[in-house]
């Protein structure tokens, strides 16, 4: 399933993710650090979203409330998970 999700107090903008049976296939973020959002969508890559969720759920980002690989996770519970 392949969802397009609008990222919420973040530098990022847009979080595309494909999930195929429970597992995150794919994830593209537009905006924001570069190199560490390729990071996580690396790994990330492969890996369960209940993985997903239980290792980035509440990341924050300096004094902001989010960050982006909470944002991931926000996406994943809007797709059913």
């Amino acid at each position: 399933m392949k969802y397009h999700y609008k990222t919420k107090g973040t530098c990022s903008t847009d979080i595309f993710v494909d999930v195929e049976d429970g597992i995150v296939r794919e994830v593209e973020y537009w905006n924001g650090c570069n190199g560490n959002l390729q990071g996580v969508s690396r790994l990330v890559k492969g890996m369960p979203v209940q993985e997903v969720l239980k290792r980035l759920e509440g990341t924050r980002c300096g004094m902001r409330p989010t960050s982006c690989p909470d944002q991931l996770c926000k996406a994943l519970h809007e797709m059913g998970f």
